[in-house]
């Protein structure tokens, strides 16, 4: 147990200093990305890039094994269609990046330095994920882990 702790720290460090050293928890950096009339900075395109890159070649490593490096299950998704819910959840993620220059990654790292627009982010990000658990037990709905 102790080594998958020791693994989510180190990727999770390794994460928060990169999104720090790729300037991703500045929001005027994202928002500048999203400009594309204005002042358009295109090194977040770089940063995604880079991550799809390295995405791209640990699916590809990880592909057909039944376990992980650290012996854990391996979850695939099942998930194949494009449905209402992703569509809508996708475009209330993108509203809420482009309003505040924020992700969630980028938030989270971003409580250490402070501010109250992290804060305010923050607190909404939280609040949105209760109120959609809310909605899902109400509704009878609930996804699986592996969907």
């Amino acid at each position: 147990m102790w080594k998958q702790r020791l693994a989510e720290f180190v990727a999770g460090l390794l994460f928060g200093l990169g999104l720090i050293l790729a300037g991703m928890t500045n929001p005027a950096k994202v928002l500048a990305f999203l400009d594309l009339a204005g002042a358009w900075d295109p090194s977040l395109a770089l940063v995604m890039g880079g991550g799809i890159a390295v995405g791209v070649l640990a699916f590809a490593a990880a592909k057909g094994r039944a376990r992980s490096l650290l012996g854990q299950a391996m979850r695939w998704p099942r998930a194949s269609r494009i449905d209402r819910r992703l569509v809508l959840g996708s475009l209330l993620f993108g509203a809420g990046w482009g309003l505040a220059g924020f992700c969630p990654g980028p938030a989270v790292v971003s409580l250490a330095i402070g501010g109250t627009g992290v804060y305010i982010f923050v607190a909404a990000m939280l609040a949105g994920m209760v109120l959609f658990e809310c909605l899902e037990r109400f509704s009878g709905r609930r996804l699986s882990s592996g969907d």
